[in-house]
């Protein structure tokens, strides 16, 4: 009797055993498919790493331009339908994600996009335009400054071109600036897309014609902010004795307002189209965002505080005395930077410096960023390195930046050219979800206009200004981090986070030029020129509150800095 009871629960706790070792092998596969590999260590190069950028060897032009390009790939889900583009591939989910706080409502609300988002770009010519005529001559031109001072100025005289009826030759990059860069337009730019891309607008030469290599050729200083009149008719009547023109200088050399419509248009398809980065550039940049991307929701945080950047601003804020002085000394021997002699406090709260690393954490803290979130540092080598970036790193510890995200072996032909490190962050800033610049420089207006023309994309813009006022408060121990102080600085920049409006115009009061260089930029918001919004009663409603709401804001803080 017992020995067969005994029977019985052996066949009963045999086949039991069975479905047990059965489970635990199929969960033991599980865990080891499931295993993901976000990105290499960058001190490893790996050839069969899937995320490696080709060599130049390896690298196959005719198959990646065939392909969709880093602006197309992302684009934003409010296009129309004959102007959509597929979104990228959902990012595997990595050992390393972060979402957030976690996907609850707080979190939600901090990638919420801008409301009313019902604008798609307009860049078509009118049907009164016309494909470029013979030309009268050929117009050279020498860029000044950094990336996106190129950029912008490489833009206005494609405008200036069509203007004069001139033959654009394709322009010389700086070499001379502060970062010595010596990258030629191809090695930045996809020069052949440039040409190509703007047939139908102006017509453009890799160099002049060897037959005007000696020609006699006018050097001419064109007006800032100048009328399509001036162009017109006093650039334009030097075709009368020259075949050639050379501008001085070109950056800020084009009214933002007041200009023909179709003008207005081609100075957009030359920046959003024409103006593509060389091959590359755009490999690596979208190699980069897709290493972001696996992180999940990120910001891409321009982080001004760089050596030039703040020798060049006279802000010491938070600096030793030792580097204060180095500064100081760097200002003084750089012939073209005009102003010498500055007040750094009075410069700060005025809000003419960029946040410092600390007042950033600060900042995102209370905008309720908790401290898992990915955040890509656009920017060059910060000045005083670890030291200055501690608090911020103690507060936010994933940092990223091309230099951790790639390795060395990627980075190699980029490395020594500034330039080219500064168009993959420019990359990675127009497609974060949420960008944040800590000065208004010449990136952080390019990156925000390019974000608005590509769907309004959310851009945190710091009121450097009123925000200084809440940091002084704090190192006086008058005010704490807290709740209090988060919903003083959420309610400054709930109008400032990258919602549709109008280009902001001049300053009431102001005269002549001063009126001229208070105008928002045409390529910080290139509405209404370049972007039109989908007849609807309630978006028309919203756009217009939302014009008054930062006109009014925008006026203020424009009067006070004058």
């Amino acid at each position: 009797m017992i020995q067969r009871r005994r029977r019985r629960m052996v066949a009963v706790d045999k086949p039991r055993k069975i479905l047990v070792c059965t489970a635990c092998i199929i969960a033991l596969v599980g865990l080891l498919t499931g295993y993901v590999r976000v990105f290499p260590s960058p001190r490893a190069s790996n050839s069969s790493d899937p995320h490696k950028l080709p060599t130049q060897h390896e690298f196959n032009y005719q198959k990646l331009s065939a392909e969709k390009k880093w602006t197309e790939e992302v684009a934003p889900p409010h296009l129309s339908e004959q102007q959509s583009s597929p979104h990228l591939p959902k990012a595997p989910v990595s050992l390393h994600k972060f979402n957030g706080a976690g996907g609850n409502l707080d979190s939600e609300k901090l990638w919420k996009l801008p409301e009313a988002r019902d604008f798609v770009p307009c860049i078509q010519p009118s049907s009164n335009y016309t494909t470029p005529d013979k030309t009268r001559g050929y117009l050279l031109v020498r860029t000044n400054g950094g990336l996106n001072q190129m950029r912008t100025g490489i833009c206005d005289m494609v405008a200036v071109a069509r203007i004069i009826n001139a033959t654009l030759v394709v322009p010389e990059l700086d070499k001379r600036s502060f970062w010595r860069d010596t990258s030629n337009f191809s090695d930045i730019f996809d020069e052949d897309h440039f040409i190509n891309a703007l047939a139908n607008d102006v017509k453009v030469v890799k160099k002049l014609p060897k037959e005007l290599s000696s020609a006699t050729k006018i050097v001419k200083h064109f007006k800032s902010m100048s009328s399509f009149k001036y162009y017109r008719d006093v650039i334009g009547s030097l075709w009368e004795e020259y075949r050639v023109i050379r501008a001085a200088k070109f950056d800020s050399r084009l009214t933002n307002n007041d200009l023909p419509s179709d003008i207005q248009k081609l100075r957009c398809r030359a920046c959003y189209e024409a103006l593509r980065f060389a091959p590359q550039i755009e490999a690596m940049g979208k190699v980069l965002v897709d290493r972001m991307r696996s992180y999940g929701h990120f910001i891409a945080l321009h982080l001004r505080f760089e050596k030039d950047m703040l020798a060049y601003s006279g802000c010491t804020h938070g600096l030793s005395n030792a580097e204060a002085k180095e500064l100081e000394t760097i200002r003084d021997e750089t012939a073209n930077w005009k102003v010498k002699e500055i007040d750094a406090t009075e410069q700060r709260y005025r809000g003419q410096c960029p946040l410092t690393p600390k007042e950033v954490g600060i900042f995102l803290n209370a905008l309720g960023f908790p401290s898992e979130t990915p955040i890509y540092i656009a920017a060059g080598e910060i000045y005083g390195g670890v030291t200055h970036m501690a608090d911020l790193r103690s507060r936010y510890p994933l940092l990223m930046s091309k230099e951790n995200l790639a390795s060395v072996a990627e980075l190699e032909p980029f490395t020594n050219h500034s330039s080219q490190m500064a168009a993959l962050d420019y990359i990675v800033s127009v497609e974060s979800d949420v960008f944040i610049p800590s000065y208004s420089g010449n990136m952080a207006r390019a990156v925000e206009g390019h974000r608005r023309f590509l769907g309004h994309r959310k851009t945190i813009s710091p009121d450097r200004r009123g925000l200084v006022h809440l940091f002084g408060q704090i190192e006086k121990g008058l005010l704490k981090e807290g709740s209090k102080l988060s919903n003083r600085i959420i309610e400054i920049h709930k109008n400032l986070q990258g919602s549709p409006r109008r280009r902001g115009g001049s300053v009431p009061g102001t005269k002549s030029m001063e009126s001229t260089h208070s105008e928002e930029a045409f390529y910080t918001n290139p509405l209404p020129d370049c972007l039109c919004q989908r007849a609807s009663q309630n978006v028309n409603t919203s756009i217009r509150e939302s014009n008054r709401k930062v006109d009014r804001s925008m006026q203020k803080e424009q009067l006070k800095v004058l």
